[in-house]
């Protein structure tokens, strides 16, 4: 229905921007919106959010003097926003790109993407962790280079920042409670980012 009402209001629009739907209705209602559709279809929480993600790591990195395609990026959540996120970082040159999700880290073996039917997952599975790296978040984050949260408040400390590679970049833009305390990060990583206007750097 939502497809149908929306594009039937071509004529009377430039472009489209969807707003607040959830994964996985996000992505099957943009694609088909994408192939109905002769004007530009644009889902805000997806590319609004991979755009601003991937200009500030561009930032970032030449802040700390590191390359896109060389850096060990780890990303938390594989929703609407972090599939985007990754998707483009892949395409801007990254190729060390590992997520994790409340499960743990996304790799082909996990049981509830091997059995499961989210093919969103699936296409993560098989395109990222070029490694097969298994286990936590933390232990994806072990001598990364950069971590991007689009997920949860507070599942990060201080000392899971600490286990990162020096001159490491933190992007925490989980709202309104970031993956882990701007400040504690400061205290281990070069760059530190969020997705809130009353803390340094916000990402949105």
């Amino acid at each position: 229905k939502i497809i149908d009402i929306v594009a039937a209001l071509e004529p009377t629009l430039g472009g489209i921007n969807l707003e607040d739907i959830k994964a996985p209705e996000c992505f099957y209602i943009e694609r088909e919106l994408s192939k109905r559709m002769n004007i530009p279809v644009f889902h805000d929480d997806q590319h609004g959010t991979a755009i601003v993600a991937v200009a500030a790591l561009t930032n970032a990195l030449r802040v700390v003097g590191k390359k896109l395609e060389d850096v060990q990026i780890v990303q938390s959540g594989a929703g609407a926003a972090g599939t985007a996120i990754m998707r483009l970082l892949m395409k801007a040159g990254a190729r060390h790109v590992t997520v994790a999700d409340v499960n743990g880290i996304v790799n082909p073996e996990r049981d509830d993407i091997k059995n499961g039917d989210d093919e969103q997952l699936k296409w993560i599975a098989e395109h990222t962790n070029p490694e097969r790296h298994r286990g936590t978040l933390q232990d994806a984050l072990r001598g990364a280079d950069v971590f991007i949260g689009v997920s949860a408040g507070n599942i990060l400390t201080g000392d899971d920042i600490a286990t990162m590679n020096t001159d490491a970049v933190v992007f925490a833009m989980a709202n309104p409670t970031p993956e882990v305390d701007p400040q504690e990060a400061a205290k281990h990583a070069t760059v530190v980012a969020t997705g809130r206007s009353d803390f340094a750097n916000q990402i949105n």
